[in-house]
């Protein structure tokens, strides 16, 4: 009983750490100037994969590379089956071109290279810095869409990776963007400087310590209480990272998403769902991937992740068939979702 009661709280933790960190670096960032795009694109992405992060981190640190790549699929498969189908069928949603054009092709292409990259059963550290740059250079790509009106497509986003015919005018676009650049400089300095150094920005900066704190004891208990589990159970690693470990990281998203769809802004959660499996392949399989190389089991190369990639191209088809995903595709997403879970065990 005692191990269930520190799982549960070890995920409280977790969930409610990442939460505060997002709100608390959001805050500071805004006190030194920088502007909501750059947020929105650096703290509130990463913020909503720390759960996922933390956890890959500390089973790294106890060894259990396996629950790592089971964490990532499990969390991109829950994101599709579990939260959007939760969502459409709490209410459809609307979609548009973008979400297919680019990010969602840039989410099938981000799905089909991890795949083939860990096709030998393992993910080398280089391999995980390919990962790692890729991301790093669709976030660049993310923020030069968002600064001109164009209609940029999955063939702009390889243009830019391959040639870089984009990255004069990203780094004009950033220093509009970010403080410090600009004719501005001096009279942004002014205006932010009285405003850091009181008892607000100190309160705000241990929060984040707090929360970070958090983080870091309900990944490390959540992992330990998963592998002790998996052992008493004779569970293979993978299928806890699939299932409690994916579901477990998922559920803050979970609950901002059907609160979303309740709203009728479901949209933006076909957004995040995108950008987080993205994050979750190339980010959190990279810097995981970066600290010890990566063992992936048979299972998750014959079975698991091509599921990964059958639901992406299905969360691909539903967005683009009448730009709606409807509460009957909803309800497909969630059966296939509890077919899977069924399956993995």
């Amino acid at each position: 009983m005692i191990h269930v009661v520190v799982f549960l709280l070890s995920l409280a933790a977790l969930a409610k750490g990442a939460d505060l960190f997002v709100e608390y670096s959001a805050r500071i960032a805004k006190k030194l100037g920088v502007s909501d795009l750059v947020i929105g694109l650096t703290i509130t992405s990463i913020g909503t994969s720390v759960p996922e992060l933390a956890s890959s981190i500390s089973a790294s640190m106890n060894d259990a590379p396996e629950l790592i790549v089971g964490n990532i699929v499990g969390s991109n498969i829950a994101n599709i089956g579990l939260i959007l189908g939760l969502s459409a069928f709490i209410r459809s949603i609307q979609t548009d071109a973008k979400m297919h054009d680019r990010d969602g092709l840039i989410m099938i292409a981000s799905t089909a290279l991890f795949f083939l990259l860990v096709l030998n059963n393992r993910l080398d550290a280089i391999e995980a810095w390919v990962l790692l740059v890729l991301y790093v250079l669709y976030v660049f790509f993310v923020v030069l869409s968002s600064m001109d009106q164009r209609a940029y497509q999955f063939r702009d986003f390889m243009k830019f990776v391959f040639d870089f015919e984009y990255v004069e005018p990203v780094k004009e676009g950033i220093k509009k963007n970010l403080p410090g650049f600009g004719s501005n400089r001096k009279s942004q300095k002014a205006e932010s400087q009285p405003s850091i150094w009181n008892l607000r920005f100190f309160i705000d900066f241990l929060a984040i310590v707090g929360s970070g704190c958090l983080i870091v004891f309900g990944a490390k208990y959540l992992i330990e209480e998963a592998l002790w589990t998996a052992k008493q159970l004779n569970i293979p690693e993978n299928i806890v990272g699939l299932t409690m470990i994916a579901v477990g990281t998922s559920l803050p998203e979970l609950m901002v998403s059907v609160a979303a769809a309740r709203k009728n802004k479901g949209g933006i959660v076909v957004g995040n769902i995108i950008g987080s499996n993205i994050a979750n392949l190339l980010f959190i399989g990279g810097v995981a991937g970066t600290i010890s190389p990566l063992r992936v089991a048979e299972e998750s190369v014959v079975y698991t992740i091509p599921i990964m990639l059958f639901f992406s191209l299905f969360l691909l088809y539903f967005v683009k068939s009448d730009w709606m995903v409807t509460r009957v595709q909803g309800f497909i997403l969630l059966v296939s979702y509890v077919g899977f879970i069924f399956s993995a065990f």
